[in-house]
């Protein structure tokens, strides 16, 4: 299993009064999305390439991004010769494993495809333990125990600094791995993953989605965020949402093959439904809800990046994902007064559990407890100590 390698050529451009690196590269959909996707990034109609302000981006820093996404970077024309230097010193270089062992990965992937998982999965899965196995360098993997993994684990948080959610990935990718390999030492059950952050998911107001909607001025764009948080959509699932899921006379969505492998019925919101003939009188899509000029499934990045264009627009200072407008939607339903269990099946969560954050983010009911402060300024209003009119605003003589 090998990563796609792309390559990019990166220069030097004076455009709009500023300084800029250029990135240029034979036309690739894909690598297209990767390089679109980059923060600073912009295209230059007039120079036919895409660029970025050396004010916003080191080269260094253009470099390692470019790096992380597995695209080679010539940089040989760039003049920066001091940054260039810095990146001599730290190459991509490919892993260090024997072709026996190159074989057991080999089968452990077609063991992880035969548990079903997804793709995205097997892709972690399968780097976690190429990495994990290089680390172990020579010694036989029938001899691996959990103080190799210990090893390798405090290696890799601390070198790269994992954050919480892909410590415990790293751990599960071990787990499959020793079920993978039962004459190994390995005990999988004391294999310990940390606990789960708990945090509160970011979610914005009513009034700021419809904000963020007027904002957005591409009728395609707006017909993606505007569906993304009536129906309450994962990205993935709108980026494969077909037309004939659409059923606009019963006002329905129809999610195939969501999260967990699971189909489900959303309702389709009856203001959106003249968004959408609009929509689609306009762009004519094919097969797909939303589609690539060319044809085929969107980008995931290039709706996130105009959806990060739209926040700006509506002055929103909170950070705005495509699942920023799940979490709104879901603590609206729960304002509103809708059930958890019927948020939990327009969701399509497994676990009641799951849904159950969002009352913790819902004001409906927090709106009406009453601060001690209010409470106090009342009782004090009540008797003749204080003048009626009492505002904290204003100067206080004790």
């Amino acid at each position: 299993m090998s990563d796609t390698l792309f390559k990019v050529v990166l220069g030097e451009l004076f455009h709009r009064g500023q300084e800029c690196f250029s990135i240029g590269f034979k036309y690739n959909l894909e690598l297209k999305d990767i390089v679109n996707g980059l923060p600073y990034v912009r295209w230059s109609a007039r120079n036919k390439t895409f660029y970025v302000s050396k004010s916003n981006m080191t080269l260094h820093r253009l470099y390692s991004l470019l790096n992380e996404k597995g695209v080679f970077v010539d940089y040989s024309s760039v003049s920066d010769r001091k940054t260039s230097a810095s990146i001599l010193k730290k190459p991509r270089v490919g892993r260090v494993i024997n072709e026996e062992n190159k074989k057991v990965i080999r089968d452990f992937v077609s063991y992880l495809q035969g548990l079903r998982l997804s793709e995205n999965t097997v892709k972690v899965y399968f780097t976690f333990v190429a990495d994990f196995v290089e680390f172990i360098s020579d010694k036989p993997l029938n001899e691996l125990t959990n103080v190799d993994v210990r090893l390798f684990v405090e290696r890799q948080v601390s070198y790269k600094r994992y954050a919480i959610s892909t410590h415990r990935q790293l751990v599960s990718a071990i787990k499959h791995f020793g079920n993978f390999l039962p004459e190994s030492n390995l005990v999988v059950e004391d294999l310990i993953r940390p606990k789960r952050s708990s945090y509160l998911p970011s979610v914005l107001s009513k009034e700021e989605v419809i904000d963020l909607l007027r904002c957005t001025r591409n009728l395609k764009h707006r017909a993606v965020l505007a569906l993304l948080y009536s129906a309450g959509l994962r990205i993935g699932e709108v980026l494969t949402l077909r037309l004939s899921d659409i059923d606009v006379d019963r006002r329905q969505v129809f999610i195939r093959n969501g999260k967990g492998r699971k189909d489900r019925v959303v309702i389709l919101a009856e203001s959106f439904v003249p968004l959408y003939r609009n929509y689609y009188m306009t762009y004519v899509p094919k097969e797909f809800f939303i589609e690539n000029p060319n044809g085929g499934e969107y980008s995931a990045a290039s709706i996130r990046k105009f959806l990060k264009v739209s926040a700006m627009r509506a002055k929103i200072k909170k950070r705005v994902t495509p699942h920023t407008l799940r979490h709104s939607y879901a603590t609206h339903l729960v304002e509103n007064g809708v059930g958890l269990r019927h948020i939990q099946e327009l969701l399509g969560h497994s676990k009641p559990e799951t849904t159950m954050i969002y009352t913790h983010v819902a004001k409906r009911d927090l709106l009406k407890i009453e601060s001690p402060l209010d409470s106090a300024i009342k009782v004090l209003v009540g008797t003749d100590k204080v003048d009626k009119k009492v505002h904290l605003s204003g100067n206080i003589g004790i």
